[in-house]
């Protein structure tokens, strides 16, 4: 699982973790522990990761192309959970954007697509009638974009993640949260590549300290 990943360490400067998987990393230099574990949301016995994102961050978009050639390699045993992150305003909108998505089933192939509308074609995708235009391209009706986009469910599911990232103390996006507590930032682990790196290696503690 790890072998591909580890032998890229040395070419993003992290050559010290592509040692053994038993070499621990280091508390504070390559992650944070938070001060109180965050329930997981994930079937018991998965070992969860958390993304924090925006879609409106330049360098969430740039975590993306990582991200997203790193999650399929993922063993059976750990599940991606992404959660919106939640500053009020148009981050607020964006989340609410992410959960109608879900919601209508489209999330899997729109998820990229929200990214790109924002980074590449300069959308902003915060006023009800443009999401709801956006979404008919993928074939949901426009009056029921605008009924998800303003339901009760969705509002809660803001609110959910919004009491989930003040309880993971985040301060700011990108980040990965490993089992509710390991939390990786682009400043802990180095750059936005090696965050799929040090999380790979969190992966492997959670399962030491599980025992398995």
């Amino acid at each position: 699982m790890l072998k591909p990943l580890m032998a890229s360490l040395a070419i993003f400067g992290l050559a010290g973790l592509a040692q053994a998987q038993s070499t621990p990393l280091v508390e504070g230099q390559h992650y944070e522990l938070l001060p109180n574990p965050v329930e997981t949301v994930v079937e018991e016995g998965q070992i969860e990761v958390t993304e924090a994102f925006w879609y409106g961050c330049p360098h969430c978009y740039r975590l993306q192309s990582s991200v997203t050639e790193w999650y399929p390699t993922l063993e059976d045993d750990v599940s991606v959970v992404h959660m919106p992150a939640t500053m009020g305003g148009d981050w607020n909108a964006h989340a609410g954007v992410f959960y109608a998505a879900e919601s209508l089933g489209i999330l899997d192939e729109a998820h990229a697509a929200i990214f790109d509308a924002i980074h590449q074609q300069g959308k902003r995708l915060t006023d009800t009638d443009e999401v709801a235009a956006f979404f008919g391209d993928f074939g949901v009706d426009e009056a029921e974009a605008r009924e998800a986009l303003t339901s009760f469910g969705v509002r809660s599911q803001v609110n959910q993640a919004h009491s989930r990232m003040r309880a993971m103390r985040l301060m700011g996006v990108p980040a990965l949260v490993i089992d509710g507590r390991y939390l990786i930032s682009p400043s802990s682990a180095g750059s936005l590549e090696n965050m799929p790196l040090i999380a790979e290696a969190l992966i492997d503690k959670v399962r030491q300290e599980r025992g398995e």
